[in-house]
C-alpha cells in the first residue's frame, strides 16, 4: 500500500510540488516549488502538507509516525543541498519556519527564525571573527521569537529589556549595538526566557524543529487567524503548511542584504520596480519596521529623498538604494521580477536575501494591493497583453471596490501638515486618537471615530486596524505589517513618520503634543499629519476603473438598478452605471416640509372626503419627485413602490409635537392624541400596512398612481422615453393584488385618456411574505414582475427581528450557526430557496416574468452570484454600491462560463478514458 505522502522537497533543479498544488503546499510552498522549477536560486527545504495540519487539529497535535519519518528523510536532502548538517555546531544548518495557506494571509501566523542556534552552535560560528557579530545578533533574534510563537510568552518582556538596554547605552537602533552589547543581551534574555517559561531554552535542534513545526500548525486557530479568516469570508481551506527552508543569512555583513518588493507599485499600481532593502539585516528588520529601511531603485531612493529633505551627499553615503550599492545584483533581481510577473501573469510580492554576494528567492506570491492599484494593474496588463479582458474583470474583488470611494483632502485646502511619513496606504481620514487595538475596537463599539497611534504596528493589531478610521506608526516602510495590512483592507495609512514620539498615552509629532482623544488627521496619499479634524472630499469614479466597469457590462448578464427615492439619489446612481430604478420608497418623499404636514392631515382626517383634500396637496409634490427621478434615468425602468409602512411612523408621539401638530392643521390636540393612540400596533411589522393600506384606503393608492402616470406623461411630452413600473407591497394573496391592480388600472388609464397620451406602464408585486414565495404561481397570474424584498423576507423567513436580531446573531456567527449576517448577505439555503421557489412558479405561469430583488442584498457580492445563479433580471442596491454590483454581476458571469468550461473538458477528458 503506498504511503500517503506529507511532506514535499524543494531544492536543486526540481522540486516535488508545483504551482498547481496551493491546496495541498499552500501558497508559498507551491510557489516556492515553482521557483525551484524554473531554475531560479531559492535555498532549499521542505513542505509539510495543510491536510498535515487537518490531522494536527483533528487529532489535537497527534501527527502519524510517517510524518517524522518523511521529515527526517527530506533533511538529509536539504543538508545535501548546503553541504551543512542540521545540529552540528561545526557546521549548523539552520532553518526557517514559516506557515503557508492557500490563501494570503500576511502576518496573521507564525514563524520561527534562525531555529537550530543553540550555545554550542553559536560559540562555534563565532569562533570565526568575521561571524562573530551575526551569531549573536541571530541568537538574540532567535530566544524572543522562540519565546513568543512556540512557549507562548509573548514578545512584550523581551521588547522592554532591549528598549532599556539600549536607552542605558544611548543608542537607538539595534545595528548600533556591539559584539559585547550582543552578547551581554543574550545572557539577559536566556535569564528571562527562564524566568517566563520557568524553564531553560531548548538546546537540541531538532526539539526546536518539531516545536515550531507544531506551534505554526496551532496558529492555524489563533485568535488573529480566525478573525482575518472570518473578515475575508476565507473558507473550505484544510489549513496551513509549514514551510522549513535552510536559511540565508542577510546579517553576514556588508555584502550581505535582505528586502522586500513588489513587480508594480502596489499602492497605484504603476508599472516600475517597488521595494526596500536593508544591507546587514534580515528579513524581519524590513518588514516589522524595526528599522526604516531604503529604496531598491536610485529613482525611488531620489524621491525618497527630496520628500524626507535629505542631501544628495547624505543619501549616497546613509541611505543608497541598492541599484547603486549592488548594480549586479539589482540587475539579477529586476531579471527574476520580470519573469515571476510574465510567468504568474499578476503582479509579485517576493522577498529575497543577499547573502555574501549571491543572491536568494525567498517568497514570491501574487501581491496584495490596493484597489486603486487592482485598478490599473488590471487595465494595463490586458494592454500588455499578460491577460484577457475577463480575467481583468474576475481579479476586481467587488467587496472591496467601495475602497475606490476613499474620501480625500482637498489639495487645494490651505491647510498646513504638522508631519510627514510614508504614504503607506491612500486615502484620507480624521479621528480621535487612541493607542492600542482594543481601545480602538472600544471607542469604535461607541461609534467614535478613531486613529490608532503606534510606534509600529503586529498582526496583534489587527481588530483595532479594523475598527480605526486610519493607522499612524512612526515606525517602519512601505512594506511594513502595517502598509501592507492597511493595503488590504483599504485604510488609510502613513507609517515610518519619524517626528511621532509616544509616551504612555500623549504622542508629540512634529514638536506638537497629543493625549488620548485629541483629533488629528491623516493624508495616506501623500503621507502627512495634521493636526485637528481636517475636512475631506468624497471623490468619483472615472479613468480605469470606467474601462473595467465598460468591460464588466460587457460580460455580465444581470442587470443593476438602485434604490432611489429622490431626483439625486437617481442622478448619482445613473452616473455610477445604474440601469433603472429598482425601488424608490415613495415614503421616504413624505418627510419635511409640507410634505409630512399634509401626509399628517391625511392621516387624521375622519372621513374619505377629509383623506382625499390632504391627498390632492400631496399630488403635485409626488409628482413633481417622480418626473424627477424618470428624468434622472433618461428611459430606463423605474419601479416605484407604494406606501408600505404603517401610518403611526408619520405621526408625532411625543405632547409637545403633538400640540404643535393639532395647532398647525386646526384641530383639536385630543384629536390628535386619540388618533395617534387609535394608530398604534403591537407588532406593526405584521400589522396595517403595505397593500393593505391601499386596501383600507385606496384612495392613498390612487393618489400615488395619478401621481406616477401624470409624471410619467409629462416627461414623455418633454421628449424623453419613460418607463414606470407600479409595484404593490406586502401582497401574501392573489387576491391582494387584484384588487389594488385593478384600482391602479382604472386609475391610470382615467388619467391617460384625459391627457390623450399613451405611456407603457407595468404593474407587479414585491415578494416578501413567505405565503407570497410559495403561492407564486397564483399570484404571477396577476403580476408582470416580481421584485423579492429580502429585508422583509428575512426577517419573516427567518423569525429574526431585524432591529432585536443584534443580540444573538454575533453569537451565532462565532458558533457558524449563520456564517454570516443573513440581513447583510442572502441567507441562500432558506429565505434564498424561497426565492428559488417563487421564480420557478411565476414563470410556469408567466414564462417571460421579470423578477429582480430591492432588499439590501443588492449591493452584497455573495448575494448577487445567487441572484445571478437562480436566474434573476436584475438587481437594486443603494446609489454608492452600483459599482460593486455590476462587478459582482460580471464575476458571477465569468464564474459560470468556466464551470461550464470546467465541466465541458471534464466530460471530454473522461471520455477519452
Amino acid at each position: 500500500m503506498t504511503q500517503p505522502k506529507y511532506v514535499y522537497y524543494f531544492g536543486g533543479k526540481k522540486a516535488d510540488g508545483d504551482r498547481t498544488m496551493k491546496q495541498i503546499l499552500g501558497g508559498k510552498g507551491a510557489n516556492l516549488a515553482e521557483m525551484i522549477n524554473l531554475g531560479m536560486p531559492v535555498p532549499a527545504g521542505f513542505t509539510i502538507s495543510t491536510e498535515t495540519c487537518a490531522i494536527y487539529q483533528q487529532t489535537k497535535g497527534n501527527l502519524p509516525k510517517e510524518v517524522k519519518e518523511q521529515i527526517e528523510a527530506a533533511m538529509k536532502r536539504v543538508e545535501q543541498d548546503f553541504g551543512k548538517k542540521f545540529g552540528c555546531p561545526k557546521n549548523p544548518l539552520l532553518f526557517s519556519v514559516r506557515s503557508g495557506a492557500a490563501a494570503s494571509m500576511p502576518g496573521m501566523m507564525d514563524t520561527v527564525l534562525n531555529l537550530g542556534l543553540n550555545d554550542e552552535t553559536v560559540e562555534h560560528i563565532a569562533r570565526n571573527p568575521a561571524r562573530e557579530r551575526y551569531a549573536y545578533d541571530s541568537y538574540r533574534r532567535f530566544i524572543p521569537m522562540y519565546a513568543d510563537v512556540v512557549a507562548k510568552v509573548g514578545r512584550h518582556d523581551f521588547e522592554h529589556v532591549l528598549d532599556e538596554f539600549k536607552a542605558k547605552l544611548g543608542v537607538k537602533l539595534d545595528n548600533e549595538l556591539s559584539i559585547q552589547n550582543l552578547k551581554e543581551l543574550v545572557v539577559q534574555y536566556k535569564a528571562l526566557y527562564r524566568k517566563l517559561t520557568g524553564g531553560n531554552l531548548p538546546q537540541c535542534g531538532w526539539t526546536q524543529l518539531y516545536e515550531s513545526i507544531n506551534a505554526v500548525f496551532r496558529s492555524w486557530e489563533n485568535p488573529r487567524s480566525v478573525t482575518y479568516r472570518k473578515m475575508y469570508n476565507i473558507t473550505g481551506l484544510l489549513g496551513t503548511a509549514v514551510n522549513v527552508q535552510g536559511m540565508v543569512f542577510g546579517n553576514y555583513g556588508d555584502a550581505s542584504a535582505t528586502g522586500v518588493a513588489f513587480s508594480r507599485n502596489p499602492s497605484t499600481g504603476e508599472n516600475y520596480f517597488y521595494g526596500e532593502w536593508l544591507r546587514n539585516a534580515q528579513g524581519e528588520d524590513v518588514v516589522a519596521g524595526i528599522r526604516t529601511p531604503q529604496q531598491l531603485s536610485k529613482k525611488m531612493s531620489l524621491m525618497w529623498a527630496a520628500e524626507h529633505g535629505v542631501s544628495e551627499a547624505d543619501r549616497v553615503a546613509k541611505y543608497p538604494s541598492m541599484e547603486e550599492s549592488m548594480p549586479e545584483l539589482y540587475a539579477e533581481l529586476v531579471d527574476i521580477k520580470d519573469r515571476l510577473e510574465k510567468h504568474f501573469t499578476d503582479m509579485q510580492d517576493i522577498e529575497f536575501t543577499v547573502e555574501e554576494g549571491k543572491l536568494y528567492m525567498l517568497q514570491a506570491r501574487n501581491g496584495k494591493r490596493t484597489m486603486i492599484a487592482a485598478v490599473k494593474c488590471a487595465v494595463d496588463m490586458v494592454k500588455e497583453g499578460l491577460i484577457d479582458i475577463e480575467e481583468a474583470v474576475s481579479r476586481i474583488d467587488p467587496e472591496q471596490v467601495d475602497h475606490l470611494l476613499h474620501p480625500y483632502i482637498d489639495p487645494n485646502l490651505k491647510v498646513k501638515h504638522i508631519a510627514k511619513g510614508l504614504n503607506a496606504s491612500p486615502g484620507a481620514a480624521t479621528g480621535q486618537i487612541v493607542f492600542n487595538a482594543t481601545d480602538a475596537v472600544a471607542w469604535n463599539a461607541q461609534k467614535k471615530k478613531v486613529i490608532m497611534v503606534r510606534l509600529e504596528t503586529s498582526p496583534e493589531d489587527l481588530a483595532g486596524m479594523t475598527s480605526a478610521q486610519g493607522v499612524l506608526t512612526a515606525r517602519g516602510g512601505m512594506t511594513s505589517h502595517a502598509a501592507v495590512v492597511a493595503r488590504g483592507m483599504g485604510k488609510t495609512c502613513v507609517a515610518g513618520c519619524s517626528d511621532l514620539t509616544i509616551s504612555g498615552k500623549t504622542v508629540t509629532i512634529g514638536g506638537k503634543t497629543f493625549k488620548e482623544g485629541d483629533w488629528i488627521s491623516i493624508d495616506g496619499t501623500r503621507g502627512l499629519v495634521f493636526a485637528g479634524q481636517v475636512p475631506l472630499v468624497k471623490p468619483s469614479l472615472r479613468g480605469d476603473f470606467d474601462t473595467i466597469i465598460t468591460w464588466c457590462k460587457q460580460v455580465k448578464r444581470l442587470g443593476v438598478r438602485a434604490n432611489a427615492d429622490t431626483p439625486k439619489d437617481a442622478q448619482t446612481a445613473f452616473d455610477f452605471g445604474a440601469e433603472g430604478v429598482g425601488l424608490c420608497r415613495t415614503e421616504h418623499m413624505f418627510f419635511g416640509g409640507a410634505k409630512i404636514d399634509a401626509m399628517r392631515e391625511m392621516i387624521l382626517a375622519s372621513d374619505t372626503k377629509g383623506r382625499e383634500a390632504a391627498l390632492s396637496k400631496m399630488l403635485p409634490l409626488q409628482r413633481k419627485d417622480y418626473a424627477g427621478i424618470f428624468n434622472a434615468m433618461k428611459g430606463q425602468p423605474c419601479t416605484v413602490r407604494l406606501l408600505d409602512p404603517p401610518l403611526h411612523e408619520f405621526v408625532p408621539h411625543d405632547a409637545q409635537a403633538q400640540a404643535d401638530l393639532a395647532r398647525k392643521i386646526g384641530v383639536p390636540v385630543e384629536s390628535v392624541v386619540k388618533r395617534v393612540k387609535a394608530l398604534h400596533e403591537e407588532n406593526p411589522m405584521l400589522g396595517h400596512r403595505g397593500c393593505r393600506l391601499g386596501i383600507s384606503y385606496p384612495e392613498i393608492y390612487n393618489m400615488q398612481v395619478r401621481a406616477i402616470i401624470e409624471a410619467a406623461i409629462e416627461v414623455k411630452r418633454q421628449g424623453l422615453p419613460v418607463a414606470p413600473e407600479i409595484m404593490i407591497p406586502l401582497v401574501g394573496k392573489k387576491e391582494e393584488l387584484s384588487f389594488t391592480k385593478q384600482q391602479a388600472i382604472k386609475t391610470a388609464e382615467t388619467v391617460l385618456k384625459a391627457a390623450g397620451v399613451s405611456v407603457d406602464y407595468t404593474i407587479g408585486t414585491m415578494i416578501e411574505v413567505p405565503r407570497a414565495a410559495i403561492t407564486a404561481d397564483q399570484i404571477a397570474q396577476e403580476a408582470q414582475f416580481f421584485s423579492f424584498g429580502t429585508n422583509d423576507l428575512t426577517q419573516m423567513g427567518c423569525g429574526f427581528s431585524r432591529d432585536d436580531s443584534g443580540a444573538f446573531l454575533k453569537r451565532y456567527n462565532q458558533l457558524d450557526i449563520y456564517r454570516r449576517d443573513p440581513f447583510q448577505s442572502l441567507d441562500q439555503e432558506g429565505v434564498g430557496e424561497l426565492v428559488k421557489i417563487a421564480v420557478t412558479k411565476g414563470r410556469s405561469v408567466n414564462p417571460l416574468l421579470k423578477c429582480g430583488i430591492c432588499g439590501e442584498h443588492g449591493g452584497e457580492p455573495h448575494s448577487i452570484d445567487f441572484c445571478h445563479r437562480v436566474g434573476l433580471n436584475y438587481v437594486s442596491c443603494s446609489p454608492f454600491r452600483v459599482p460593486v454590483a455590476i462587478v459582482a454581476a460580471a464575476r458571477a458571469a465569468i464564474k459560470e462560463k468556466r464551470a461550464v468550461e470546467a465541466e465541458r473538458r471534464r466530460l471530454a477528458f473522461g471520455s477519452k478514458l
